[in-house]
């Protein structure tokens, strides 16, 4: 069938999709996101750790987790704004800490014109803050105890999931939990944090911090390869660890309650990571580990249990889309991304090859502006702001790891090297993430991989040229394409 039939005749069955639900027929869509957790450090995708995740590790026994899913902005608020809008930055004018411009539709309000009952939990800052009147309820960080005791989410979802069904609507309920970003649990910043958290005021912090029901130890840990593996590292990836078993245990909680309720057969669940570890080499940036994340959706009657999708590349951009799509509705106007919930149905999409990933302005308002474009194999990366003089920073060298690395970095060459690496940047980078999936080996000069690299200069001018960009003249002034 001819590619412009094809289009017609899917364009008509979401039209006649749409028609024929109503608000009562549409499934419910429980939205669950966990805040700095790198993908890997859940059981099934492959984490070591004894014991880490067996929530979410059950979750994904029971829907589809996908190998080569990625989040747009590896940043706790733009990222959010990627999902609520299915925009990129620019698009939205969300680039870093910013607000969503006031036109620009979104996914909460598009569910609540359309008779859905919406809730967020914590993150209330980060997720369209202008846009309150859309929820239906909003929890604050400080009444789930800084948005890290699972039994807080239990109860409060336990109560929406009541006040939903006496509204006779479907719901759509983000619940996100704050748990493992900074601080972690046991730590030092978290002891500083108790201090204040009193008269603190801001949504995304207050309620003080609760206890664990597991506390990891360094020889219990897998310290990842892109980190030297010296002792206060491992005693900090101990702590972060410690922070994600408490957010599995908020997973888990949220999931009991849906379950307590009946609704589980009538909810599409969605589970994510905002993006990679606070700590040096992930969050923040734009390598592999910055913004994979263990990407899982579960679906009774549409999507198999225990599938695995090794196949299609999907991306933050695509989350509001597929959303839309499956309730029955069509997409955001002006939106960047596409559904795959032909994926979802098992169907292949041979065009999900590679994923446009960004930073811009980061929290400090600084610009550290990046544009990354990945395969299932390679990743590029486009610094534009490293020129040898100007210094990165960000959240993820406080506390114990950048430290001990700057210490450490003293004695040894290759630790110095990684210091250096990741303070200065290069304008390029280019890594073969199959032989090197810590990107230890910037592969940008290698003669071997010349042609490679050209065609990834070359798709990279591309995409940013479809997404209206402004960062393309910029590249076009500096890289040379062939």
């Amino acid at each position: 069938m001819p590619r412009l039939i094809r289009l017609f005749v899917f364009g008509l069955s979401l039209c006649f999709l749409s028609s024929v639900l109503s608000a009562a027929e549409r499934p419910n869509v429980l939205l669950i996101t966990l805040d700095d957790m790198n993908w890997d450090s859940v059981g099934v995708f492959g984490c070591k750790v004894p014991g880490i995740s067996p929530n979410i590790d059950r979750l994904a026994s029971e829907g589809m987790r996908f190998e080569h899913s990625h989040v747009t902005v590896a940043i706790c608020q733009p990222t959010r704004a990627v999902w609520m809008t299915g925009r990129y930055p620019h698009n939205s004018g969300a680039f870093g800490f910013d607000r969503i411009r006031p036109g620009v539709p979104t996914l909460v309000e598009a569910l609540r014109d359309a008779g859905f009952y919406t809730g967020l939990f914590a993150k209330t800052g980060h997720v369209v803050p202008t846009r309150a009147k859309a929820w239906n309820e909003i929890v604050q960080a400080s009444q789930l105890r800084n948005g890290r005791d699972p039994e807080k989410y239990y109860e409060h979802t336990r109560d929406f999931l009541a006040a939903a069904k006496q509204s006779g609507k479907p719901f759509f309920l983000m619940a996100n939990s704050q748990d493992p970003h900074r601080p972690f649990a046991g730590s030092q910043q978290e002891a500083g944090r108790r201090k204040n958290d009193r008269k603190s005021q801001s949504d995304q912090y207050g309620g003080g911090f609760p206890g664990v029901s597991r506390t990891y130890l360094a020889d219990e840990v897998t310290v990842p390869k892109f980190l030297p593996d010296i002792p206060d590292v491992r005693k900090e990836i101990a702590e972060y660890f410690t922070s994600v078993h408490r957010a599995d245990e908020i997973t888990g909680a949220v999931l009991r309650a849906l379950d307590q309720a009946g609704l589980r057969e009538s909810t599409l669940v969605m589970f994510l990571s905002d993006h990679g570890m606070p700590l040096p080499f992930a969050k923040t940036n734009c390598w592999r580990n910055s913004t994979r994340t263990p990407w899982i959706v579960r679906w009774p009657g549409v999507v198999k249990p225990n599938a695995f999708d090794r196949l299609h590349m999907i991306s933050g951009i695509d989350l509001s889309p597929t959303i839309l799509d499956a309730v029955g509705l069509k997409a955001l106007d002006g939106t960047d991304g596409r559904s795959f919930l032909d994926v979802l149905q098992g169907k292949t999409d041979e065009s999900r090859n590679f994923v446009f990933t960004h930073i811009n302005t980061i929290a400090s308002r600084k610009d550290y502006s990046m544009r990354s474009l990945q395969d299932r194999r390679f990743g590029y990366i486009y610094n534009a702001w490293s020129d040898g003089e100007t210094k990165f920073r960000n959240e993820s060298q406080s506390g114990l790891t950048f430290n001990a690395m700057v210490k450490a970095a003293a004695s040894d060459p290759a630790i110095a090297a990684r210091v250096n690496h990741f303070v200065y940047r290069t304008k390029e980078e280019f890594y073969d993430y199959e032989a090197d999936p810590d990107a230890l080996h910037n592969l940008i000069d290698d003669p071997a991989h010349a042609e490679k690299i050209s065609d990834f200069r070359r798709r990279m001018r591309g995409a940013m040229s479809d997404s209206n960009d402004p960062l393309l003249k910029k590249f076009e002034a500096e890289i040379k394409l062939q």
